[in-house]
């Protein structure tokens, strides 16, 4: 069996690329007992300012929509990063292991410290050191796959190094993970910008489509999609006409069918996104049932949570603490 991790951090609501591009690859390939963990990374939420009621009303949103995906915990882990002190624990040997070149290479990090430079804000010490948490995250586990989008393979790469290193200067203690990418609509674009990922941190844009918005609001944006300008028709080329792409590529997730084909049987636009339309609404109307239903009942998801952690916890502190004693520190 191969153990594999995964996370999402709830600094936004959820988006449809959020639902093809992870959610649904876990729900129907990734559950496996004992051997399959997925985790709100609240902890990373931090990083940049933030509302604290905020992010506990989203990590609970999170969490929620983890189950009404259908990820089930008889079968997977679920639970929340900051309820396992293992993920802290490992944070800082990592820190001592990783260098400071490393961290500021990171891309994300030269993103959004701009951003926050830019907007006048301070770039906090844990928005450097933060890939270092999240190699912690995966390394706790003895994780062998962690299924990511291409966004995270930077993460997921240093996360390699930092165990090979590990146990080249303190002794085998760490499983080396790798990288696993979803097949289809693994990087849903924006609506209105094409060439840049519909982000969950993005705000309310018109261009993302988010797992709770309404059948009305799902329509409007995606009949609003920016296609290409040109006379060239309904074309699947990422690169020359990425929005028609995007669309096809959604329309492809949600029917699984090839996004080259489908382009053959469009003449225009409309047609297109109206089905585009429907199959995001019918993709998505099950989920939206069964969150209503699970957020009804908010002490039958903190119960999964609170079990969860559990497993986790007896799965990481082995491994934690034997790096501990690999290091050089003495057991309590």
């Amino acid at each position: 069996m191969t153990r594999i991790f995964s996370g999402i951090k709830p600094t936004g609501h959820l988006t449809l690329g959020n639902y093809l591009g992870a959610l649904r690859q876990w729900v129907a390939a990734d559950q496996r007992p004992d051997e399959a963990l997925f985790c709100v990374v609240d902890l990373h939420a931090l990083t940049v300012e933030h509302d604290p009621a905020r992010v506990r009303r989203l990590s609970r949103q999170v969490a929620t929509l983890f189950l009404a995906s259908g990820l089930d915990p008889e079968k997977c882990t679920l639970f929340m990063q900051s309820h396992v002190d293992e993920h802290t624990r490992l944070s800082y040997l990592l820190e001592c292991t990783a260098t400071d070149g490393e961290m500021r290479r990171m891309i994300q990090y030269k993103e959004k410290s701009a951003r926050a430079q830019a907007s006048g804000e301070g770039v906090r010490l844990s928005l450097l050191t933060y890939p270092v948490l999240m190699a912690a995250d995966i390394l706790a586990y003895g994780t062998e796959e962690v299924p990511v989008g291409e966004d995270q393979r930077q993460h997921v790469e240093l996360a390699r190094d930092l165990a090979v290193r590990f146990n080249q200067r303190y002794g085998q203690t760490f499983t080396v993970p790798k990288a696993t990418l979803p097949d289809v609509a693994a990087r849903v674009m924006d609506l209105q910008e094409p060439t840049s990922k519909m982000g969950k941190s993005g705000g309310a844009g018109p261009g993302v489509v988010f797992m709770l918005d309404e059948p009305g609001v799902i329509r409007k944006k995606v009949m609003r999609a920016v296609t290409d300008s040109g006379d060239g028709g309904v074309v699947y080329d990422r690169e020359a006409r990425p929005g028609v792409a995007n669309l096809l590529d959604v329309l492809a997730a949600c029917t699984g069918r090839d996004p080259a084909a489908l382009a053959e049987e469009y003449s225009g636009y409309g047609a297109l996104k109206r089905d585009v339309a429907d199959a995001v609404v019918e993709l998505l109307r099950p989920v939206q049932e069964r969150h209503a239903e699970l957020a009804a009942e908010p002490a039958a998801v903190e119960k999964v949570l609170r079990e969860g952690a559990g497993r986790a916890r007896d799965l990481a502190r082995p491994i934690v603490d034997r790096a501990y004693r690999a290091i050089g520190l003495l057991e309590p």
